[in-house]
């Protein structure tokens, strides 16, 4: 019963990636990828539990200071025409409604791709005065974009149907940048109650959300050395306020455009929490998000007609310690689940492990004489006994542990592969470009660049990476690895400021 059994592994994540992730979303019943659209998937309950819980976080941390709302999936052409820069930067992506049933609609109707040109002709209308100010919503809605790129479960779709956009309004610049740092202290607490890593930078003014005065993202690093975008916020400033006639009326009964900020996460959230965490054995789930906690198996062994009276009542003893064990970590609120399906102990192991359960019980007919159970930790497969009596509490203590060993593992595996550079300047040989390209094919690398895009696309053509921006933390300055933060652009050779390259999803 102590010998930890031999489980089927899967594809090596770090060798194959691609094969692992679409693997795993079958096997540990994320998402049925076999929806007959392109870049529309459904959801197995298993992996909406996990869906729910994951946003049962945000949505707590949302709601300290925003008010959920729901706007309409449909926007009439003329409102999403209306901010042209806006709409430049999805026009290729929206989808159209343009029948109502056979008949064609006399003003098409977008699918929304984000709901800005949504939101903001009602938001004219509930502005009226400073006393309206700040108005903080959000919305965890469908939205739609038409990729023409390969398209990714949770990563690059279709249809996006867990889409959270936050939109504020502010009475001046002030109040609005100073929400920007709010947006940013809530996402550091989300990503890191989830245990994912991130780097946070402000994005090139060649590739900001179009409309914003700036934009500032989120990246993680997912196993195969690429990026991935998990969360973005903008600072939009006056621009939709003008276009839409989004006013108030100023104590001194001026009347003033609003100042606004928009930011949003995506279900790329969850593929963050399925690839960072995940190994070769299946998912590896944050406690606090898991759908099952804690999986009870009972350890029963059959004796082939020997002894059956016995062997029953032997059965029944366990089952009835399991059934306690079960009912007493619920009442505790934690998530159990109690297998006591047909399935061998091995088949239950494999099971569970892939669908990524934090802490597995074991209670055998020795377990029952000892007046206790065996715990096994999926972070690490190791063992301990813990008396019947102290189950709970034992098992709340090790769960904490899980996180903070995931949370310690992910850290260390990302912050191993950025790469800071020193000494890269204009007129460096291609051996130096090459190492560079070199160890961008496995992380981030930080260089001196400057805001000019003809530099930038010139790294991108080099390196064949994207530049994410440049690196703030916390108070918008800090470089979280510390070193300079300004130098001599790498291309150039004028005045520049510390910025990440990466291949990005």
């Amino acid at each position: 019963m102590n010998m930890q059994p031999k489980t089927k592994t899967l594809l090596q994540k770090e060798n194959n990636f691609s094969e692992w992730y679409n693997e795993i979303l079958k096997r540990a019943e994320i998402l049925d990828v076999r929806y007959p659209v392109k870049g529309v998937y459904v959801w197995y309950p298993y992996g909406y539990k996990l869906r729910n819980l994951i946003y049962t976080i945000l949505r707590s941390l949302m709601d300290k200071e925003h008010k959920e709302t729901l706007f309409p999936l449909l926007i009439p052409k003329e409102e999403l025409m209306k901010e042209r820069e806006h709409i430049k930067g999805f026009e290729e992506e929206v989808f159209w409604v343009t029948k109502g049933g056979s008949t064609e609609l006399d003003i098409p109707l977008a699918l929304r791709p984000t709901s800005e040109t949504a939101i903001y002709p009602v938001f004219k209308v509930w502005i009226r005065s400073h006393r309206d100010l700040p108005l903080r919503i959000y919305q965890i809605v469908n939205t739609f974009r038409y990729e023409t790129r390969h398209t990714r479960p949770l990563i690059r779709l279709r249809e996006i149907t867990s889409f959270k956009e936050a939109h504020t309004a502010h009475a001046d610049r002030a109040d609005a940048e100073e929400q920007v740092k709010k947006a940013v202290a809530l996402y550091k607490k989300f990503f890191d109650e989830l245990a994912i890593p991130y780097v946070i930078t402000k994005r090139p003014e060649w590739d900001k959300f179009p409309g914003a005065e700036y934009s500032i993202a989120f990246d993680t690093l997912m196993p195969d050395g690429k990026t991935m975008q998990i969360a973005t916020i903008h600072l939009l400033g006056e621009s939709f306020a003008r276009t839409f006639d989004i006013q108030y009326e100023d104590k001194d009964g001026s009347l003033k455009y609003v100042n606004q900020t928009c930011y949003g996460i995506s279900e790329r959230c969850i593929a963050a929490v399925i690839s960072v965490h995940g190994d070769d054995h299946g998912l590896m789930l944050p406690p606090e998000v898991a759908p099952i906690q804690v999986v009870i198996v009972p350890i029963i062994y059959s004796s082939k007609g020997k002894n059956a009276e016995g062997e029953e009542s032997g059965v029944k003893e366990v089952e009835k310690v399991c059934l306690a064990v079960y009912e007493k970590l619920k009442k505790a609120g934690i998530r159990a689940f109690f297998d006591n399906s047909v399935d061998r102990p091995g088949a239950k192991y494999y099971r569970w492990e892939m669908k990524g359960v934090p802490l597995r019980i074991e209670v055998g007919p020795r377990d029952v004489r000892d007046n206790r159970c065996e715990c096994v930790r999926r972070d690490d497969f190791s063992r301990m006994r813990v008396p019947l009596s102290e189950v709970v509490s034992k098992v709340k203590g090790t769960l904490n542990e899980i996180h903070d060993c995931i949370a310690k593992r992910a850290k260390e595996i990302f912050f191993a592969n950025i790469y800071k550079t020193e000494g890269y300047e204009a007129g460096k040989g291609e051996e130096e470009m090459k190492e560079l390209s070199t160890k961008a094919a496995h992380g981030i690398v930080s260089i001196f660049l400057c805001g000019s895009q003809r530099c930038g696309q010139e790294v991108e053509e080099h390196l064949g990476v994207s530049v994410l921006g440049e690196a703030i933390y916390d108070d918008g300055n800090e470089n979280r690895e510390g070193g300079k933060s300004e130098g001599k652009c790498m291309i150039c050779s004028r005045k520049a400021k510390r910025v990440y390259v990466a291949r990005a999803y």
